[in-house]
């Protein structure tokens, strides 16, 4: 029986190589087979992407750009430039569309694809392939499984321009002697906790007692542990996800003490959360700041209104007021604003009523 026979493989996963970087390397053809990092210039800047030349060097992304540079001083650096960055990934996902009809976008350079139905779906993720390359010029990689999981995974294992088909037994098998974090929803700090208790592998996790995890993480968490090692997943391609808030911040450049300033930038955040929250029909009762000091206290405040507002007078007066009010004795190194509690559809009416802060949360 031929892979594409297998009635098993349902959902694929598409992940643009180095999306960002690949798009200036189009447009800068010049700079292919060099190590370039796509990343901006503040003193606190982060690196977006880098080519695979780069990242041999160590370079990855959400490095700080100052580090990039040291691991790779010969680099050269770019601009990001998200505006065409959108436009690229718009022409790319149209492409997806294109080819199948449910689809789930979860980023500007990933999506997944339901391959439910498809008589051929390996051949159609060739054709796929092939076309955004025509278009784009961009190398993509597949995975392809009988979930979301196994289809994610199996596009990440072999790039760039990966190709993988994989029953969920077939991934046990490859990965059993991989590390915990290989999987989604397995972070550095719970893969510490599995190794605390001997469960450094997949394979050992997904074979561990459920009683050992439950008893260590909880009822929830615990059993999901055992079930991601094993590749058991049962989300659905296009399922909607609640978004239960919104936010904007800013790491400033430099540490910020001027109170001025502060209010100036968290007021521009606020308008532009309110305008997105605006034109996503999103409303929400709770606003709350986010300051984190120079030696890293991090600060959260929150006031919760009587009814749900996007209205970005309002909005920005209960934000001016937790600022205000915290009245941060020492500089900022990054100031946020956060709508929570979203709903959709026409706000209740509401008094506007800046209040006062209900929640004071201090994380060291």
């Amino acid at each position: 029986m031929s892979v594409d026979a297998i009635p098993e493989l349902r959902v694929a996963h598409l992940d643009a190589d180095a999306f960002y970087v690949s798009i200036e390397l189009c447009r800068h053809p010049e700079l292919k087979g060099k190590p370039v990092i796509v990343a901006g210039s503040g003193p606190r800047a982060v690196v977006t992407t880098a080519s695979y030349e780069a990242r041999r060097f160590g370079v990855g992304s959400a490095m700080p750009a100052a580090r990039a540079r040291r691991l790779c001083p010969e680099a050269i650096v770019l601009p990001p430039d998200f505006p065409t960055y959108r436009e690229v990934s718009r022409e790319v996902m149209d492409l997806v569309r294109a080819h199948v009809d449910r689809v789930e976008v979860v980023g500007l350079d990933e999506a997944y694809l339901d391959l439910t139905g498809l008589y051929s779906p390996r051949a159609a993720m060739r054709r796929l392939l092939a076309e955004i390359r025509a278009a784009t010029q961009l190398v993509c990689s597949v995975g392809i499984g009988p979930n979301k999981l196994v289809a994610k995974v199996a596009s990440d294992a072999e790039k760039p321009a990966g190709f993988v088909v994989l029953t969920r037994e077939q991934a046990c098998s490859r990965f059993a002697q991989a590390p915990p974090g290989l999987v989604p929803g397995i972070g550095p700090k719970t893969a510490a906790r599995l190794a605390a208790l001997g469960l450094a592998t997949l394979a050992a996790v997904g074979a561990a007692p459920e009683r050992v995890l439950v008893e260590r993480f909880g009822p929830n968490l615990g059993l999901e542990l055992g079930r991601r090692a094993r590749f058991e997943h049962d989300g659905v391609v296009g399922a909607e996800r609640k978004v239960v808030s919104e936010s904007r911040e800013r790491t400033f450049d430099q540490d910020v003490h001027d109170p001025s300033r502060l209010r100036d930038s968290l007021s521009t955040m606020a308008g532009e959360l309110c305008a997105s929250l605006a034109a996503h029909e999103r409303h929400g009762r709770t606003i709350g700041i986010k300051i984190r000091l120079d030696d890293f206290t991090t600060v959260t405040r929150a006031h919760t209104l009587s009814a749900p507002t996007c209205d970005a007078g309002q909005v920005t007066a209960v934000a001016l007021r937790l600022l205000e009010e915290y009245a941060p004795a020492r500089p900022v190194r990054l100031l946020g604003v956060r709508v929570a509690g979203l709903s959709s559809g026409a706000p209740e009416p509401s008094r506007r009523e800046p209040g006062h802060p209900d929640q004071l949360l201090l994380q060291v």
